[in-house]
């Protein structure tokens, strides 16, 4: 089940503006980047979206990304940092109301997961999903959790590669 826009407005929740993996920080993307929306014609997924202003974005109810890099190489501007650092320090984070907290079985962020980085322990009733460092950060969970419980966070301690 896919998060709209209308939900979001509905519930009160202002959806975070992500841009592509390996960018130079906001600013600077806003002052370099010429809108020609190449970007977008490269991706492979087709995460990235016409966002505010004309600024691409990703929208992770259409895609994951799959830091294949294509953005920064179809960009002709210095906008791009260098891709064998960490794509950016963003992991998935649940709140409280994920479905299994309130005692309903559901396991799509797992069954969504490729990097296996979301798992139930077993347990008598229902588990609970379980958060691990493989997290990349992809976004393939977002869209999947029927509760809109996930979301892309900077956790407070570092992440290492």
């Amino acid at each position: 089940m896919a998060r709209s826009p209308l939900w979001r407005r509905a519930s009160g929740r202002k959806a975070q503006v992500m841009r592509m993996p390996h960018l130079v920080s906001e600013e600077e993307f806003v002052d370099g980047c010429t809108r020609c929306h190449q970007c977008l014609s490269s991706c492979e997924t087709g995460v990235i979206v016409i966002g505010d202003g004309g600024f691409p974005e990703l929208d992770f109810d259409k895609a994951e990304c799959s830091f294949c890099g294509q953005c920064a190489a179809a960009c002709g501007e210095p906008l791009f940092r260098d891709s064998e650092q960490s794509p950016w320090p963003y992991r998935v984070a649940l709140d409280d109301t994920c479905l299994t907290l309130q005692g309903i079985e559901c396991r799509s962020c797992a069954d969504a997961c490729e990097l296996a980085a979301i798992s139930f322990k077993p347990s008598i009733g229902i588990s609970h999903p379980i958060l691990s460092a493989a997290c990349n950060g992809c976004g393939a969970c977002l869209s999947r959790c029927p509760s809109q419980s996930l979301s892309l966070q900077i956790p407070k301690e570092p992440v290492h590669d």
